[in-house]
């Protein structure tokens, strides 16, 4: 009799434990999108990556103007010069594609430093809000695995509220690839 009173009580409080959980959920992507911030981390990210795109290219006309030479004077070198303007060209594309995976490194080390403040100020709102709510529980929903939430735990308008974002109309507004 004891033990059936004892799983009954056990029931009932982690029933009402549950019931007292408060889940809620936010799109952190739409949240990066409006904020000032990621978007002028976009820009600068966009415009160091175009310096290395700039650079890729004009190593890429160098290797098309080379190689063209190349075949218009192949027929009439020698074995020798031949192979050494094959290596040079083979040494040449080889730079070519160490610098393109130097270029996206840099770039993704230059993306993760200027977003790294911007998400932490992002998850110190979405917690400041949660807390204020009285909310157990955020899912993001920019990453899968929500099903299905009610708009009124949406907690955006709340964070952005917090950050003292407005919303844009919707034909301002811009996807943000983080």
């Amino acid at each position: 009799m004891k033990k059936v009173i004892i799983a009954c009580f056990v029931l009932f409080m982690s029933a009402t434990t549950y019931a007292q959980q408060k889940i809620g959920y936010i799109s952190s992507d739409e949240l990066l999108m409006a904020m000032p911030e990621a978007k002028k981390a976009d820009a600068d990210i966009s415009a160091y990556a175009k310096t290395f795109q700039d650079q890729l290219q004009a190593m890429q006309k160098e290797m098309e103007t080379k190689y063209k030479a190349y075949e218009a004077e192949a027929k009439t070198m020698s074995e020798a010069m031949r192979i050494v303007k094959e290596k040079e060209l083979q040494d040449l594309q080889n730079r070519i594609v160490s610098t393109q995976q130097s270029a996206e490194e840099k770039i993704a080390a230059k993306k993760q430093e200027l977003l790294k403040p911007i998400m932490e100020k992002a998850d110190k709102a979405i917690q400041a809000v949660a807390k204020e709510k009285g909310y157990t529980y955020i899912f993001d929903t920019s990453v899968a695995g929500m099903v299905y939430a009610t708009p009124d735990d949406n907690l955006i308008s709340a964070v952005k509220a917090k950050l003292g974002i407005k919303d844009a109309p919707a034909a301002l507004r811009w996807r943000y690839n983080a």
